[in-house]
């Protein structure tokens, strides 16, 4: 080929003004400019917004790395003069170099998860097995280092690529931190943070030399327990509720007696037959030893804590049932339960009752209660039979008191029973007083009076 050949070829190349990368996606860490077939020139533009690096190589190395910024490819600069050195080999390719933009911002949300459990030794429960899951977060903050090591050619690196690597790196070291930090299991919860501040931590500088990246964030989502072991923890947990393993083992036998009860099948009516001839007195006699225990099960009061005392002997005993269960009680233990929670239903039942009865229709616990306290009557309103410019009518004393405040020029007269004459009201002690008149001493007399003339 011709040196014309070649100028007339590099000609119809198409120049570049703008070198730029806008991303559109989530996942492209490094992209490299199409530069094929295409002309840059020493006027050419190269933009890196904030987020983004731009790697030069030139020649197959690497040149220069620019952060955010607006740069022109003059020759004058160094690294632009290396990386255009070729300049004076080939017309036809003038440029052997690419432009490499890197995103330096944060890729978030990269799951993390162990495969399979890995033991772990508690000093309560022993040696265990967990399984633990996350995020992590990471940003390259060497882009040279990154291109080194990890993207090498290629065009379109994106986070695929390396967040597989990276899960192993991470498990692998919680599962050392979870190990070197003598956690207790129960206690791994309330150190979440401060373990996943340590992974990171003790991670970053290899993270950094190896591969250019920093590890900006690891967040532990759940570390869990085998179900059997959580199974058992549970019924732990149950137990130390109970604090009596007695007292569980009697609450499982009544949960039993109670589900077989309820069964309407045959089989569940042979269970419960059988649990009432064969289980009654095992749980009568267990029932009895609660009682006789102070802060286990109380048949009586159907509660934890110290028994109820016996009736006292020769009086009627009666069946209770109440806010704390049914028992065996005299009247007046009865009356003292309502006394202790009046706005409950206590229901009182003996021998030869149809069915159960309110403690009000049991006289002999209603007599134990001393009567209800009763309400004063409302006073009676004071009512006067009033005339005045509307007629006559009968109106309170707050009425009449309002009338002569509307009119107080008008005539105001007023009368009640026992009174001789009807009176201007002004002159009633008691309208007096609200309207701020003193009124002199009124006589006493029978008989209604006629009504004033108008």
């Amino acid at each position: 080929m011709g040196i014309w050949d070649r100028i007339k070829g590099q000609a119809g190349a198409q120049f570049l003004d703008v070198l730029q990368w806008l991303d559109n996606t989530n996942d492209t860490v490094v992209w490299r400019f199409p530069i094929h077939d295409q002309a840059i020139t020493d006027q050419s533009k190269v933009i890196v917004r904030e987020g983004q690096a731009a790697v030069f190589v030139a020649e197959g190395q690497l040149s220069e790395v620019f952060g955010p910024g607006t740069y022109t490819l003059d020759t004058a600069n160094q690294p632009i003069t290396s990386f255009f050195r070729t300049i004076a080999y080939a017309l036809e390719n003038p440029y052997k170099g690419d432009v490499l933009f890197v995103s330096t911002r944060q890729f978030t949300a990269n799951g993390w998860g162990t495969q399979n459990p890995f033991m772990m030794r508690d000093a309560e429960f022993g040696p265990v097995r967990v399984r633990a899951f996350g995020t992590f977060s990471f940003r390259v903050t060497d882009p040279a280092t990154f291109i080194r090591q990890i993207v090498g050619t290629d065009g379109r690196f994106t986070t695929d690529e390396i967040t597989g690597q990276l899960k192993k790196r991470v498990v692998a070291a919680f599962t050392a931190a979870v190990a070197q930090a003598k956690v207790p299991v129960l206690d791994l919860a309330a150190h979440y943070t401060d373990l996943g501040d340590k992974i990171a931590a003790q991670m970053n500088p290899g993270f950094q030399s190896e591969y250019g990246l920093t590890l900006t964030d690891f967040t532990i989502g759940n570390i869990s327990l085998p179900p059997e072991v959580e199974q058992a923890l549970d019924t732990r947990s149950r137990m130390g509720i109970l604090g009596d393993l007695n007292a569980y083992t009697r609450l499982q036998a009544a949960d039993a007696l109670q589900a077989a009860a309820s069964n309407p099948g045959v089989g569940g009516a042979g269970v419960g037959l059988g649990m009432g001839v064969g289980v009654g007195g095992m749980m009568s006699q267990m029932l009895g030893q609660a009682t006789a225990a102070p802060g286990t099960f109380n048949p009586q009061t159907g509660m934890g804590g110290a028994p109820t005392p016996p009736p006292v002997p020769g009086s009627a005993v009666y069946h209770y049932n109440g806010p704390t269960g049914q028992a065996q009680l005299s009247a007046a233990q009865i009356a003292a339960r309502v006394q202790g929670d009046p706005d409950a239903d206590h229901l009182v039942w003996a021998a030869g009752w149809p069915s159960w009865k309110s403690w009000k229709d049991v006289p002999e616990v209603a007599g134990q209660l001393p009567p209800p306290v009763a309400a004063p009557p409302p006073a009676p309103a004071t009512t006067y039979l009033y005339h005045g410019a509307e007629g006559q009518q009968e109106l309170s004393l707050a009425a009449v008191v309002a009338a002569v405040r509307a009119a107080p020029e008008g005539g105001h007269h007023v009368w009640r029973p026992g009174w001789p004459a009807w009176k201007p009201a002004a002159e009633v002690p008691e309208i007096a007083a609200r309207l701020g008149v003193e009124p002199p001493p009124m006589p006493g007399s029978d008989g209604p009076p006629p009504p004033p003339s108008a």
